[in-house]
């Protein structure tokens, strides 16, 4: 099994790369586990200025790798024998999904400026993991969203949604689960700006230059103080713990449940399309 993120210094500022893109650098426990220690590494590296995370591949994150993440153990009907399987446990939930999102918080929290270069799709988990970056550049081929706010899951940071689009246009986003072109989000405020593909490494790389040439000292100071402004406006741990409850609750209603059984019929591709057609979006598009 190779490395889910790959790990670059161009002078004063680590790349931190998700590099399989075959499967769309969906998000597993391998990746959590080394971005989680990258960024650990990272803030303990007085050589380190920046931080840029970048992606391999069409897609920067498609989400949760539904492969592992719905796995489940074998139901009653394939172990007879077998006790009635334990009802959902709301704080053992808690407990693992926070563990993803304590990690993508770190990209807001750790002392250094994050920024990410976005291509292709950033939705569901995708945007769970970035939109806790500093800043964003995105390529024109990037859209952003969370489809599953249609069935099957809230955000983990709704504060990041509200803080980035403002309560009225979240409201209108996550009441819909649609996508947003990169165009759209530059000009609602969710991203920094929306450049040609062919310059977006360059063009993100650049501005992580350009904040590597402060003190790191100054750079730190300047993250601290507008966090705080965050942290009394949004209060962020808080919106973390609701959006970390309410998303298993998500997954455990009749219709989550429903959701979950066509899948397992279906397939979750055909799943997904079937929860997205109606919208005309994501793998619907047409164009």
């Amino acid at each position: 099994m190779g490395v889910a993120i790959r790990i670059e210094d161009h002078g004063a500022v680590r790349h931190l790369v998700l590099c399989r893109p075959d499967e769309f650098n969906t998000i597993t426990p391998q990746l959590r586990s080394e971005l989680d220690a990258a960024l650990d590494d990272a803030e303990g590296d007085s050589r380190v200025k920046v931080v840029l995370v970048r992606a391999e591949g069409k897609a920067f994150c498609a989400g949760f790798g539904l492969d592992w993440s719905t796995a489940s153990p074998p139901s009653d009907r394939d172990r007879p024998e077998a006790k009635p399987a334990r009802v959902w446990d709301s704080v053992a939930d808690v407990q693992m999904i926070g563990r993803f999102g304590s990690t993508f918080a770190k990209l807001h929290s750790i002392s250094r400026p994050t920024v990410a270069a976005v291509q292709g799709w950033c939705i569901a988990g995708g945007t769970d993991m970035i939109l806790n970056v500093d800043v964003i550049v995105a390529g024109e081929s990037a859209r952003f969203g969370y489809p599953p706010a249609r069935v099957w899951g809230v955000p983990e940071a709704p504060w990041v949604w509200v803080a980035r689009l403002g309560l009225e246009r979240a409201k209108r986003y996550l009441f819909t689960g649609d996508e947003l072109t990169a165009a759209q989000a530059a000009a609602a405020g969710m991203v920094l700006e929306c450049v040609p593909d062919a310059e977006l490494l360059e063009r993100a790389s650049a501005l992580a230059q350009r904040m590597a040439l402060l003190p790191l000292n100054q750079l730190q100071m300047m993250k601290w103080l507008l966090n705080d402004v965050a942290r009394h406006q949004y209060q962020p741990d808080t919106s973390r713990l609701l959006g970390y409850l309410l998303d298993g609750v998500a997954r455990h209603t009749q219709e989550g449940l429903d959701f979950v059984a066509r899948a397992r019929e279906a397939g979750w591709r055909e799943a997904v399309r079937e929860r997205d057609r109606p919208f005309g979006d994501y793998g619907e598009r047409q164009d």
